[in-house]
C-alpha cells in the first residue's frame, strides 16, 4: 500500500511512499524534452514537457510510478485493487493505456486546470504494457501548487475529487475516506480538556496528549486521516531543508516496518522508498528502506534538451555520517 502527500511553504511540495513487499527495481529517471513516446492509440509524441520521477525502465521506457514535469504539475498513482475499472478502446476519445497514463498528462499538461480539460476527452484502457508486466489497477493524485485532484476509474467511470487535504492512500474510494475525516473531527494538536462527564475529575497526565484518538496502524483509512492530519498541523520554516525535512517527517509518520505488516507467509510490506520533489525546482529527493539518508537529484542538470533518458538507481545502501 501507499501514501501520497502535497506540502507548501514557499515553494509547492509532491511525494509518496511505496509500501510493498519487494521492489522492482525502480529508479530516479530524467525523461527530456525530446524523448520519444510512442502511445499505444496516440501515436508517437516527440517533443513535451520534461519531468522526474520514480519509474521502472522496461525496454528503455519509463513506467512511472510519480512523477513531476517542468512546470511544477505532480502526479502519483498508487494502488486501488478492486476497485479500478478501465474501459476498452473506443474511437470518439483519446484512448490511454493506464501506464502511459502519467507521462500522456505530464508531457503537455502545465496545471490541474489542464488536466481537467484534456481528461474530458479520454479514454484509460486496459492494455498492458506487455505480457510480463500485467495491468495494475490505480487511482491518482494530481497537484500543482494551486490544487490537487484525486482521479479514480470505477465501475460507473472516471471521478474527479477536488482534494482539499492533499493526500492520498488507497482504499476505499477517495470520496468515503473523505466522509471517514468526521470521525476525527475531535482531533486537536492542543492538550485535551475533559468533556467525558462534569462529574468526573479527569485530568491530563503528560505533555504530548495532542492528537489523542489518531489512528496508529497502517490501514489506508488509518493511514489517511493520519497523514491527513499531521499535513494540515505542520508547522516549518521556507527553506529548502526546513520543508524537505518537514515532508519526510508528514510521510514518515505512516511508514511500513518490516515485520508489522505480513502479506503472505515470511513476507512483508514495507516503505521501499519515500519520496519528495520540489515542483517549483525540480528537484527529485528520496530515502529507502535500508538507506535514510536523503538523497537528491536536480532535473535542470541534466540536458533537458535530449532524446535520451537520464537514468539514477536508488542508492539502497544504508549512508552513514561519521562525526569523529
Amino acid at each position: 500500500m501507499c501514501t501520497a502527500a502535497t506540502y507548501k511553504t514557499k515553494d509547492f511540495y509532491i511525494g509518496r511512499t511505496l509500501d510493498y513487499e519487494f521492489s522492482y527495481g525502480e529508479e530516479v529517471v530524467v525523461t527530456p524534452r525530446n524523448y520519444p513516446f510512442a502511445f499505444r492509440f496516440q501515436g508517437e509524441m516527440k517533443s513535451h514537457y520534461a519531468m522526474i520521477g520514480t519509474a521502472y525502465v522496461a525496454g528503455d521506457y519509463p513506467l512511472y510510478y510519480d512523477a513531476v514535469n517542468e512546470k511544477g504539475l505532480g502526479m502519483a498513482g498508487l494502488n486501488f485493487v478492486g476497485n479500478a475499472v478501465y474501459q476498452e478502446p473506443v474511437e470518439d476519445k483519446e484512448n490511454v493505456a493506464q501506464f502511459e497514463f502519467i507521462p500522456w498528462v505530464l508531457s503537455q499538461c502545465e496545471s490541474v486546470e489542464d488536466v481537467k480539460t484534456l481528461l474530458a476527452n479520454m479514454n484509460l484502457t486496459g492494455t498492458p504494457f506487455c505480457e510480463e508486466l500485467p495491468t495494475a489497477q490505480l487511482h491518482w493524485m494530481i497537484a500543482d501548487r494551486e490544487q490537487a485532484i484525486t482521479v479514480e476509474f470505477v465501475e460507473s467511470g472516471m471521478h474527479i475529487y477536488d482534494n482539499q487535504v492533499g493526500v492520498m492512500t488507497n482504499n476505499p474510494p477517495f470520496e468515503m475516506q473523505m466522509f471517514l475525516l468526521n470521525q476525527y473531527m475531535n482531533l486537536s494538536p492542543k492538550q485535551p480538556e475533559n468533556h467525558f462527564a462534569e462529574a468526573l475529575p479527569l485530568e491530563t497526565y503528560s505533555r504530548g496528549m495532542g492528537g489523542m484518538g489518531l489512528p496508529g496502524d497502517l490501514s489506508s483509512t488509518s493511514r489517511f486521516a493520519k497523514v491527513a492530519f499531521t499535513r494540515m498541523n505542520s508547522i516549518s520554516g521556507d527553506s529548502e531543508e526546513e520543508s524537505v525535512g518537514q515532508f519526510f517527517h508528514i510521510l514518515g509518520s505512516v511508514e511500513q516496518q518490516r515485520g508489522c505488516c505480513e502479506v503472505e507467509e515470511g513476507k512483508y510490506e514495507i516503505t521501499i522508498y519515500t519520496s519528495c520533489c520540489n515542483a517549483d525546482k525540480g528537484i527529485y529527493y528520496y530515502t529507502t528502506y535500508e538507506n535514510q539518508q536523503i538523497t537528491a537529484v536536480d532535473m535542470h542538470r541534466e540536458n533537458l534538451d535530449s532524446d535520451t533518458l537520464a537514468r539514477y538507481p536508488m542508492v539502497m545502501k544504508q549512508q552513514i555520517y561519521w562525526q569523529n
